[in-house]
């Protein structure tokens, strides 16, 4: 099962939904970076489930334990472990479902893979799992922010059809986390969270897009071919729950421009470096990164799990009508923001980490 993640900084998450705990193993990281629970427990408390009405009911408080590679508030430089115990678990919810193929969930398929599965929530496909990604991602965004100054930073740009488009540059952290929905624009914050609520009611659930910026990103992260950046980040991001959709820069809106619209022209800035005049390329050009903000965008679909009733089959291949019961996200958008930033400092700091052993000797003479 593909629970590894990184090449140098490197993380392996593990847990079930409904089990005993959720957690993360973290090798990689650098030795000597002042690190404290509370930084961890930041992003976790984020994440959590129950933190306002847009969001599952189920109480978790999701408090991390640190349980190694770390001596007096600094990394060792050995394997980080941390969990997190599973306290609201309430399996006893999906007895009716066990033997039932949720629609667009992944009881099937993981049946069809295994001939096996968790039916207690979903098992390793629940988005309880994400907790040890958000753990791991609060160290990468710590290191990145000590060794880089990055800043990663996501927010709710739309849900179903209510579109927020701000310019990237300008938000900050205190406007996305100044209303439940994390919406940085007042106006379509309110609409958004009018509509999870409407669509909370009448037991159906909502989809839309996460957008996200790294800023001060260096120019020179990423490889050619087979590891460029943004295929890592592609690859990070669609490995979320519930993802469905990525793009970068200008993404599918680049197709209805010409070469000369699209184009990026370079200047030299006041640092005396090469910048671009605009940032069509979302920062990354031939899978490196250029020095300009890395600017994206996930696509997450509505909540699987809704109230109305579905039809579908069973195990045995009968017909059944299914009414899901249980506590669940009718919008996954407000959680997924965390999880987004948390991907995206994950492979920020893996490639950070590549780039010191390219670096090693000194640029030739031309």
């Amino acid at each position: 099962m593909g629970s590894r993640f990184g090449k140098i900084f490197q993380i392996t998450t593990f847990g079930e939904s409904h089990g005993g705990a959720v957690g993360v193993a973290l090798d990689g990281c650098p030795p000597r970076l002042a690190l404290a629970a509370e930084e961890i427990q930041r992003d976790l408390d984020r994440r959590k489930p129950g933190q306002s009405r847009l969001t599952t009911p189920r109480q978790e408080a999701d408090r991390v334990e640190i349980l190694s590679g770390l001596f007096e508030g600094t990394t060792l430089g050995t394997p980080i472990g941390m969990l997190v115990h599973n306290q609201d678990a309430r399996p006893s919810a999906y007895e009716h479902m066990k033997d039932v193929y949720r629609p667009s969930h992944a009881d099937y398929t993981t049946e069809a893979k295994y001939g096996i599965r968790n039916w207690q929530g979903g098992g390793r496909a629940s988005a309880r799992e994400t907790i040890g990604r958000v753990a791991a991602g609060a160290v990468a965004r710590k290191l990145l922010r000590v060794a880089a100054d990055i800043e990663v930073l996501a927010w709710v740009r739309r849900v179903h059809e209510v579109d927020a488009k701000i310019d990237s540059a300008s938000v900050t952290l205190e406007a996305v986390e100044a209303n439940i929905v994390r919406c940085p624009e007042p106006g379509a914050a309110e609409k958004m969270t009018q509509a999870i609520d409407a669509a909370r009611e009448r037991g159906d659930s909502l989809g839309g897009v996460v957008e996200c910026v790294a800023r001060t990103v260096p120019a020179g992260l990423g490889e050619p071919v087979f590891d460029k950046l943004e295929a890592d980040l592609a690859r990070a991001l669609m490995s979320l729950p519930a993802s469905k959709g990525f793009e970068i820069g200008s993404g599918f809106d680049g197709t209805y421009m010409t070469g000369i619209e699209h184009n990026d022209p370079f200047t030299i800035g006041p640092d005396g470096r090469p910048h671009t005049t605009s940032n069509r390329s979302g920062g990354i050009q031939g899978g490196i990164s250029n020095g300009e903000d890395i600017v994206l965008r996930v696509a997450f679909k509505p909540t699987a799990t809704i109230s109305q009733a579905q039809q579908t089959v069973d195990r045995e291949g009968n017909a059944v009508t299914l009414e899901a019961q249980g506590r669940h996200d009718p919008c996954v958008l407000p959680r997924a923001v965390p999880m987004v930033e948390a991907m995206v400092c994950l492979v920020l700091a893996d490639h950070l980490l590549r780039q010191r052993g390219v670096d090693l000797l000194p640029p030739l003479d031309r």
